[in-house]
């Protein structure tokens, strides 16, 4: 779908998922912003070995509402056995109450956006766009032109939330030739523990287009432990982006895995922004076939005495193709930061290839 026929459809898109004037702005910036990035090219050093091609070139529809037809049934293999948890279900972009399940758990907000734009406007307001960047980011910034549903999950001062929190994003066959743009927003407050699971799941095998943001706020002395699971339809394209930002001695825990999609793309950035804080990021990528699955990692050392582990595997067969790209940037001023990374394949096939850096 071209960069003009999203803008064409923007105008439609805003008058029917109205939002409050900062939020309204917002989305405007992100019409502007990835009007003017365009789609990223090979010839943009994180994109160098995946093309976006396939999916500017596909024909997307930005749909203004659709319901679905997702049963409470066909969602148990996705549930993990746990119908006690805390969970926010979104079918084809859109939060589905008679699907969720919004048990309270004290110390912790847990609501769709059309909620929240009415009740937690000044949390919004106060993280939304704040902790991710649109600056060369042209999917992050489609996302916020698209900006309407999403989960937000607030957990209280000093509270360890008992079950973890849920956030399951569903496509079906209806959601055939679509184009998703759901966000999420995770505020983890000072001292809290917290564990939040982020799922992309299909219901068929029909091609779409999912491209999602999350930012996260881990305050002082806050652990969030953060899963994000694609199982995309393998005909499915899905572009993620997982942004943290986090304050002292907090320490954030993120795990990514991805089996699904015919090209997939996961971004998880994180910024170390209060001393003796920590970040441990994981992922794990199984492809097959024709596959394309490309990981870019980035955590940034900004304050003295933080810790950084990293560990990313791939297993590989047919024809498929893993991307890794792993950054660390330590300021002048993160005295003794102590960093560890570490990135393996497994191919299975003479055809199946992974680059690496």
């Amino acid at each position: 779908m071209s960069v003009e026929s999203y803008a064409a459809a923007h105008a439609a898109w805003a008058k029917a998922n109205p939002l409050p004037r900062w939020a309204a702005r917002l989305r405007e910036q992100g019409l502007a912003r990835f009007r003017e990035l365009g789609y990223p090219t090979t010839k943009n050093e994180d994109w160098h070995f995946t093309s976006a091609a396939p999916i500017a070139e596909a024909e997307f529809e930005v749909l203004l509402d659709n319901p679905g037809t997702v049963r409470a049934e066909d969602l148990l293999p996705f549930t993990f056995g746990h119908a006690e948890w805390p969970t926010l279900v979104f079918v084809n972009g859109r939060f589905a109450p008679a699907l969720s399940n919004r048990a309270a758990l004290p110390g912790l907000t847990l609501l769709p956006f059309a909620e929240a734009w009415k009740s937690h406007d000044d949390v919004l307001e106060r993280h939304l766009g704040k902790i991710t960047s649109m600056d060369g980011q042209a999917f992050t910034a489609l996302n916020t032109a698209f900006l309407g549903d999403g989960a937000l999950v607030v957990v209280g001062k000093e509270m360890e939330i008992e079950h973890p929190v849920h956030l399951l994003f569903v496509s079906d066959a209806t959601a055939a030739r679509t184009a998703m743009q759901p966000r999420a927003l995770v505020v983890a407050e000072r001292h809290s523990k917290a564990t939040v699971i982020e799922s992309y799941v299909s219901l068929g095998e029909t091609p779409y287009l999912t491209n999602v943001v999350t930012e996260a706020e881990v305050a002082d002395g806050a652990t969030l432990h953060h899963y994000r699971i694609q199982r995309e339809s393998p005909r499915a394209f899905h572009v993620g982006t997982v942004e943290a930002r986090q304050g002292r001695d907090s320490h954030l825990l993120q795990f990514s895995f991805a089996t699904g999609g015919l090209l997939s793309r996961q971004n998880v950035y994180t910024g170390l922004h209060g001393e003796g804080c920590g970040a441990t990021l994981n992922g794990l990528y199984m492809l097959a076939e024709e596959q394309h699955c490309d990981h870019q990692t980035r955590i940034e050392h900004a304050q003295p005495n933080c810790y950084s582990r990293e560990v990313y595997k791939g297993i590989l067969d047919g024809s498929s193709h893993g991307v890794f790209n792993g950054k660390v940037y330590v300021h002048p001023i993160a005295q003794k930061t102590d960093g560890k990374q570490t990135n393996n394949a497994l191919l299975l096939s003479e055809r199946a290839h992974i680059d690496t850096k």
